[in-house]
């Protein structure tokens, strides 16, 4: 039920509750003793085998906020929503935990809560119309704002519009730079101005950008800089009135409230994808569950390296979200034996966030008949230094499982400042902060950080229009793109080998991020559709 401090500002919508999350947060700032100051606990997981397959943070998630509400303890969750493209009708299952750790209604946040995603999509094609409608006016010559898909085509990756005159293309749905600027802001002026923010396209008074020749690819050759500056970079304020794409937002900017078969309130807002996007919840959700409840569980996309290494390096260094007082990292029991070239990667995970001073236990996700490898599980997780493990079969047993493990992370979390904040990079060179990102969260020092041929090119024509612009693009938060199943070029290397290497770079002026393509393998691979 959701809370009565809540209550006014939420409207029923079929099964679900939609809650005006700026008005309540309004109200939360003009009133701050009135409400609580929850702790952040931050679910990421090992990065997968394969792709497609889940590790099970969702039903983690669940099952420990189930747990801590066995325990006394108030305790929410923040989860993302799913995209029907890929994680609804894959095999690694939705958005929705299983088994006893599942929500109140599933199915419903698996295909769509209502309509959300559609609304975001709707928001960002129509702005791509109205760019195609800024060529024939005269005001733009190339078009760089993507259309948005849910499906992942590799069709629609490059198109060519009005008898091959016009370049497009498509990106993901939860990729795109408005559902960035939905996740990370924190009232309707604040996206109004960023969808104005946005880089529509290039004037028509001078050469096509290299850009919109091959959409996400970018600009290969060396006259990349010299293009950009030939043809004005044009925001999408100059020439549309925003109010009309915040109406088609619509109330897809207000947090869904659902709850877990037991009871427990969760908050859906935002996502998926943390390996080509933020990968994690709206930020007013979990500003909205911390005044609401003593823990608050964030769920971050795929890996540490991706969604997690995001909620700590955008989310928390750059937009003021809560640096996690713990971190649970989920992995299942196969990761532990399987494929001794990768076995790095967990450990690698576990003890990247200890350093920053985060409490992180391992979370062992047992599937059927793997109760008798939770001793041996144990052994090696003490032979690594690890906190001892959370174990069990979350499916099967839900929170009831948990229940006699949480001592220690219960104490933990009673030990951990809320009020931490990390050092922001604002203001550092851009691939200064690009390296470091990649040494800390892959373990790839600067001198095996490699770029592609053309590289340097792309980044002076992006860092070109940010300057014709007034932007300042060392202000920008870094994005890497990668591939989700990689942290490096070659994973399965020796430590001592592994290379990253820059591919491409493309300013979001809107969200306040540059994205910058990193490794070699496919960034959004389709999973075996069963």
């Amino acid at each position: 039920m959701i809370t009565e401090k809540l209550a006014q500002y939420s409207t029923q919508f079929g099964e679900l509750m939609k809650i005006d999350a700026f008005a309540f947060l309004e109200h939360v700032a003009a009133h701050p003793d009135d409400y609580k100051k929850g702790k952040v606990v931050l679910v990421t997981a090992a990065t997968p085998l394969k792709a497609s397959r889940g590790e099970g943070k969702t039903t983690t998630t669940i099952a420990l906020i189930d747990a801590l509400r066995r325990r006394g303890i108030d305790a929410a969750a923040v989860l993302r929503q799913p995209s029907m493209g890929i994680t609804a009708a894959g095999s690694k299952g939705g958005a929705s935990g299983g088994g006893k750790s599942t929500l109140s209604h599933p199915e419903i946040a698996d295909w769509g809560l209502n309509g959300e995603m559609s609304r975001i999509a709707d928001a960002q094609n129509l702005l791509a119309a109205f760019c195609e409608k800024a060529v024939d006016d005269g005001i733009l010559s190339t078009v760089l704002i993507p259309r948005v898909s849910e499906s992942p085509s590799r069709s629609l990756r490059s198109v060519q519009v009005d008898g091959g005159k016009l370049a497009e293309r498509f990106v993901l749905t939860p990729a795109s730079e408005m559902m960035q600027i939905v996740t990370l802001s924190r009232s309707l002026e604040e996206i109004r101005e960023r969808v104005g923010n946005m880089i529509a396209g290039l004037s028509a008074n001078g050469a096509n950008g290299a850009n919109g020749a091959d959409g996400a690819d970018g600009a290969d050759g060396a006259d990349g800089a010299d293009a950009a500056a030939a043809a004005k970079p044009v925001q999408v304020k100059d020439f549309v009135d925003v109010e009309r794409i915040i109406r088609v937002l619509g109330n897809a900017v207000q947090p869904a409230y659902m709850e877990s078969g037991e009871g427990a309130p969760v908050y859906i807002h935002c996502g998926p994808f943390g390996n080509v996007s933020l990968g994690i919840p709206g930020l007013t959700a979990v500003d909205l569950a911390c005044a609401l409840h003593d823990v608050v569980v964030v769920e971050a996309g795929y890996g540490a390296d991706a969604g997690g290494q995001k909620w700590l390096d955008i989310a928390s260094r750059e937009y003021g979200a809560q640096w996690p007082a713990a971190a649970v990292v989920v992995t299942r029991a196969t990761t532990w034996r399987d494929d001794p070239q990768l076995q790095w990667r967990y450990p690698f995970a576990v003890n990247r966030l200890e350093k920053l001073g985060i409490a992180s236990f391992p979370m062992i996700n047992l599937w059927e008949g793997e109760d008798d490898e939770i001793p041996q599980l144990r052994e090696t997780a003490a032979e690594l230094g690890f906190r001892d493990p959370i174990a069990g079969n979350l499916f099967r047993d839900g929170g009831a499982g948990l229940v006699d493990q949480l001592d220690g992370f219960v104490a933990a979390l009673g030990e951990a400042d809320a009020q931490t904040r990390p050092e922001s990079k604002r203001g550092v060179d851009f691939l200064e902060k690009v390296r470091w990102v990649i040494e800390k969260a892959y373990g790839v020092p600067a001198e095996r950080v490699l770029a592609k041929d053309g590289f340097e090119d792309i980044l002076a024509e992006e860092k070109a229009r940010a300057a014709a612009l007034g932007i300042a693009f060392e202000d920008l938060a870094v994005l890497p793109v990668k591939s989700p199943a990689t942290m490096t070029d070659n994973d399965a290397l020796p430590e001592q080998e592994r290379t990253v290497t820059l591919k491409k770079v493309e300013v979001h002026a809107g969200a306040g991020v540059v994205h910058i393509n990193l490794t070699t393998s496919l960034t959004t691979p389709m999973p075996k559709i069963v």
